[in-house]
Order: C-alpha cells, then sequence, then structure tokens
C-alpha cells in the first residue's frame, strides 16, 4: 500500500522511477551529451509512473507541518510498481550524498482524495512542472543546470506541460552518479526528516537519520535511554514515538536546547492526547551536564547522541576534553555487559583516540557511515565491558548546577523512578 510506504521512517525522499540505467555512456561531448538528454524522454514510458504520482495525490503529506497516520481501512489500491528512494541530498545542488539515509513519520488522506491537477484529464498548459538534476561526478562533459534545462526542454516538448521552477504541480528528478542515472518522479514536496520537528537549533539532527541510530541500539522493553547532548531532542522524540516500551531521557548543558527540546515533546504530547491515546510520550527532558550527570551508576541502558562536530557547535580543540569526560560518564552510567552507546560524530580522529583511552569501559562493536550535510560522518555503536566503574566511589554525582525542565509529564517522572529503584 502507498500510504503504508509513507510510513517508512529511514528515508528522505520518495520517487518512482521512470527508468533507470545502472551504467550509462555520457558522451565526452557537452553537446552531444545534451542531445541524448533531449532523445531520452520519447524513448520512456511514462504511464505507469504518472499513474503512480496520480494515486500519491491521494496520499500526501502536508508541506511544513506535522500529520496523522492515514486510516488504514481505507484502501488507496495497491500499484505493482517498483518506488525508489531518493538520496539525502546536501547542502551543495550539485551533489548527492554516498549513500541514502532515512524516511518518514505519517501521512493523510486528503479530505477529497484526489488530485487537483491530473495530467492525464487536465489541459497540457494548467500542468506545471520543473526537472531538478542531483549530480555526482567530477568528469561529466555538462553542469546539472544544463541536464536539467535539456531533459526539461523536451518534457514540455513532450507533454505540453508550462515549466515552473516554484509552483509546480510534478517535479521529475534526474538523479546521476558518476556513470549511474536514474528518471523519476518525485512524490514527496519536502524531505521526510522535518516530520516531528518543529522547533529548530543551529545543528538539528535529522529524524531520519535519529531513526537509524536508535535502531542501532537494539532497544528492549523497559530500557532506560538517554541523550547526554540532545539538542533539539530529535532522538528522544523519534525513540518516544517508535519505542513507547522504552524511558527516554534528554539533556543539554544549554537552556535553549532543553527548551527546544521540551516545546518539541509537548506538541508531539498533546497530538497523541489528541489522537485518543491516553498517554504522553515517554520522554523526559532534564538541563545538565554531560561530563557529570546526576544519575545512579549503572542506571542506564543505552547512551545514544549526537556528538559536537567542532564546527558550529563547540571547537575540535574543547572536543579533546569533551570526548574523554562523556566516554567516562557514559561508561559510570551504563549497565556493565550489557550497556550500549550509539554515538554520531565528525570528529572521527578525536573519537577514535578516545576509545583507545577507555578500550577498558568500552569495546567498539562497529561503525557505520553517513552524509550530514555534506561533512562524512561516522555513527560508533559501542557495548559497554563488564568491567565496574569507579569502584569505591559514591553511585551519584552531586546535582548542584542542574535542574528539571518545565512541565515535565508525571508518568514520565513515575517510570524513571521505578526505574531506577529496581537497581
Amino acid at each position: 500500500m502507498l500510504h503504508q510506504v509513507h510510513q517508512l521512517r529511514s528515508v528522505d525522499n520518495l520517487f518512482t522511477i521512470v527508468k533507470d540505467f545502472p551504467v550509462y555512456a555520457f558522451k565526452d561531448d557537452k553537446e552531444e551529451a545534451l542531445e541524448n538528454f533531449q532523445k531520452l524522454v520519447s524513448q520512456f514510458s511514462w504511464d505507469v509512473s504518472l499513474g503512480v504520482w496520480r494515486l500519491n495525490n491521494s496520499v500526501k503529506r502536508k508541506k511544513g507541518e506535522n500529520v496523522t497516520r492515514a486510516k488504514e481501512t481505507r484502501s488507496l489500491g495497491d500499484p505493482q510498481v517498483p518506488a525508489g528512494t531518493n538520496n539525502e541530498q546536501i547542502e551543495t545542488k550539485e551533489e548527492l550524498p554516498s549513500s541514502p539515509i532515512k524516511l518518514t513519520e505519517s501521512c493523510e488522506v486528503d479530505q477529497e482524495g484526489t488530485s487537483s491537477v491530473d495530467p492525464a484529464h487536465t489541459d497540457p498548459k494548467a500542468v506545471r512542472f520543473r526537472v531538478t538534476c542531483n549530480r555526482v561526478g567530477e568528469h561529466h562533459s555538462f553542469s546539472s543546470m544544463e541536464a536539467a534545462r535539456e531533459f526539461g526542454g523536451a518534457v514540455q516538448d513532450r507533454f505540453g506541460w508550462k515549466a515552473d521552477m516554484k509552483n509546480f504541480d510534478i517535479e521529475i528528478l534526474l538523479n546521476i552518479r558518476e556513470k549511474e542515472m536514474c528518471v523519476g518522479i518525485a512524490l514527496t514536496e519536502e524531505s521526510l526528516h522535518r516530520r516531528n520537528i518543529t522547533h529548530f537549533g543551529p545543528t538539528t539532527l535529522r529524524s531520519t537519520l535519529a531513526y537509524g541510530m536508535l535502531r542501532m541500539c537494539n532497544l528492549e522493553p523497559a530500557d532506560v535511554v538517554i541523550d547526554p547532548m540532545c539538542g533539539t531532542g530529535a532522538i528522544s522524540v523519534e525513540g518516544g514515538l517508535e519505542w513507547p516500551w522504552c524511558f527516554h531521557i534528554a539533556g543539554d548543558n544549554f537552556p535553549m536546547a532543553t527548551d527546544r527540546s521540551k516545546n518539541n515533546v509537548d506538541i508531539l504530547s498533546r497530538q497523541h492526547l489528541d489522537m485518543d491515546r491516553n498517554q504522553v510520550l515517554p520522554v523526559d527532558v532534564i538541563h545538565w551536564d554531560a561530563s557529570r550527570l546526576p544519575l545512579k551508576t549503572g542506571s542506564v541502558d543505552v547512551c545514544i547522541t549526537d556528538m559536537p562536530f567542532g564546527k558550529r557547535i563547540g571547537s575540535k580543540k574543547r572536543n579533546w576534553e569533551l570526548y574523554p569526560s562523556c566516554l567516562q560518564e557514559m561508561a559510570r552510567v551504563c549497565r556493565p555487559g550489557t550497556g550500549r552507546a550509539v554515538l554520531l560524530t565528525h570528529d572521527k580522529k578525536c573519537m577514535v583516540k578516545t576509545l583507545s583511552l577507555v578500550n577498558h569501559l568500552w569495546k567498539k562493536v562497529n561503525i557505520a557511515w553517513a552524509n550530514v550535510g555534506g561533512l562524512h560522518t561516522g555513527v560508533f555503536v559501542l557495548r559497554r565491558t563488564p568491567l565496574a566503574h569507579g569502584a569505591g566511589k559514591d553511585d551519584m554525582h552531586s546535582t548542584s548546577g542542574w535542574h528539571r525542565a518545565d512541565n515535565i509529564p508525571v508518568a514520565c517522572e513515575e517510570r524513571a523512578e521505578l526505574k531506577l529503584a529496581t537497581d
């Protein structure tokens, strides 16, 4: 079902494939290469892809706002066509990341259930379109703009549609990566990674990437999951939505960050109550210092966070002090033998050096690579060793200098106390 595809959590964009070329021989001469783009349009069969596009208009996500899941009782048909997922686009216009990252939270059905524009039953001049070319590679004789212009001109000649770069009805994608090329029609108006966040910060983590990191944690019922440097709370929000049987704590030492996180949690909690789920998100927000957590030793199952890259937040020089102190503290609060940590960072050199210093507390399980805004980052998956941390020291750090954020749900507080009391 197409609406079920829209509910995937780990993909940023959706598109239906018109034609896929695993290997395409681009001409070295620019004029010949651009002429080939014009000829391609008439060689494709567009009917199936346009049919999927029309069906998708009845299952779409509203632009710029969070939406609720479509009722599964409403049947939208099950088109027997391959649907592809577009890669996460980085901040430069002519590149794509090396691999796709993640998708959507939810979708909703149009009240009318039909598209306002149907190319098959509308005057072609009333249909507006644009062609977007995403290109990776240094050995092409053409630019992205040139390829999009020539391909778009051929599309206009074939269908009679009007080109419009802003207010378009159909977006045709021309994705080129080295010797590969894929032509598709976009099924999403904007990236799905914004699905849960309403209060953004300078380095807000994509919800799609947060979901992928949580999948790496192998969460189990009643796990206590903390994000010691939460930023806008994207990880904890995603965790509370998809793993409600765990308890999630988001914390930061920057007051504006905890305010944003609390606002994001409150908005989604109210949405849950409006949907008659009779429960708020199992997420707590705390103002704390990540190197001095107000938690009992061995009381946490999973630590998962987006570490400061040292670019927009902090500095790489400061990371050489921050990373060791944070990993030491995470080792203290994590359960020996079963505790896990999933850490995202661009400062891989500092992370590798830090892990060599704390290898008696953390064992590296795996490293996954992800493209974040054009930066080649690493997701480090760690396992807590059985070695006890700080034998003979107090289990609880001093709580001076930290306080709980306002309006924390009582149910969340009780679950936290119950979990900690059993240890």
